[in-house]
This record gives structure tokens, sequence and C-alpha cells, in this order.
């Protein structure tokens, strides 16, 4: 059986990223790892609390040899647009968990509204993903 386990977000600033997806979102670190043997490359790893088989990372954008700069610069306006990556969360709560996130600072593109799915509402982390909130049902 094949399983999701990492999903990967480009982003701009990695500690900005770990401050927003731990204390914004609260989810917690699953790997904070650098390797001086690759350049000082950065493994950053969070996930949501009591899902342990699911983490996201926090990539930042490399340079040379992995990524020439034409390729960085188009990441980086994909990004801008909100069309860098998307990640779907899920509550059982929609109303309680928005005003939670509000209070924590995280800013919202939009309140919740009725979708033929559920609720559903969305906002962006500090490097422009889109994350899409909902409640189904």
């Amino acid at each position: 059986m094949i399983k999701i386990s990492t999903v990967q977000l480009w982003v701009h600033d990695q500690e900005a990223a770990l401050e927003f997806y731990t204390r914004k979102l609260g989810m917690e670190v699953r790997a904070d790892v650098t390797m001086a043997e690759m350049g000082g490359f950065r493994w950053l790893a969070v996930g949501p609390v009591g899902q342990p088989e699911v983490a996201i990372s926090l990539m930042a954008i490399p340079g040379a040899p992995v990524m020439d700069p034409e390729t960085a610069d188009q990441v980086r306006d994909l990004m801008a647009k909100g069309f860098g990556g998307t990640v779907f969360l899920t509550t059982d709560d929609i109303q309680t968990t928005y005003k939670e996130l509000l209070g924590r600072g995280v800013e919202f593109v939009e309140e919740p509204v009725e979708q033929p799915y559920g609720m559903d509402t969305s906002f962006r982390d500090p490097s422009g993903n889109q994350i899409r909130l909902a409640q189904l049902g």
C-alpha cells in the first residue's frame, strides 16, 4: 500500500515558515536538520499534532546547481500569486478554528463560506502558499 508521508512547499524564509506553521497553526516539528556536508542544506518539516505519519517539508528555494536563477525567480513569482502550492486542512468546527487562528495572527483571505462540500475558507503563509481550511460534510 502506498501512503503519503511528506509533501513539500517552497518557502522564502525557513525561520518565518517555522514560526508560522508551529506558533500560528499549532503544528509540531517533524525534522530540523542542517547538513554541513551538503553546503548547509536544511531539511525542515512540520506536521499536524496527532497525525505523525504526515509532514510538510518547508524547503528553501535553492540556488545553483540545483536551480538556476531564472527558475528560482519563476518559483518566487508563482508563490507571490498564491500558486506555489496549496495545503488542504480540515477541522471539525471551522468557526472555532477560524477564530482561534485569527487570534494567533493568521490573516484570512475570506471568512468561512458555505460550499457544496461544507464550509471553507483560505489564508496564505508568509511565502504566499495558499492554505484552504474546510469543515466537510
